[in-house]
């Protein structure tokens, strides 16, 4: 398993690439799956929709539009 992981504006962002998902917890087809949380809330991560993904990139890119859409006026956490 490889792991990326950043944190901005009080979000923290986490890509990890699993080859398999045949282990205990894991299921699904293998790729890069991507999560994110608030970094000061104590709460667990959330899977972003489309995951995993095919490609690092494709991951990124969905944690670039997730924390844009986190920074909207429109989304509030609690």
């Amino acid at each position: 398993m490889e792991i990326w992981s950043a944190n901005s504006d009080g979000y923290s962002f986490v890509i990890s690439f699993f080859e398999t998902f045949a282990g205990p917890g894991f299921h699904g087809r293998p790729g890069y799956v991507a999560s994110w949380r608030p970094l000061y809330r104590g709460r667990g991560a959330i899977k972003i929709i489309g995951s995993p993904f095919k490609s690092f990139d494709e991951a990124e890119a969905a944690c670039d539009a997730m924390l844009k859409h986190l920074m909207s006026d429109q989304v509030v956490i609690e």
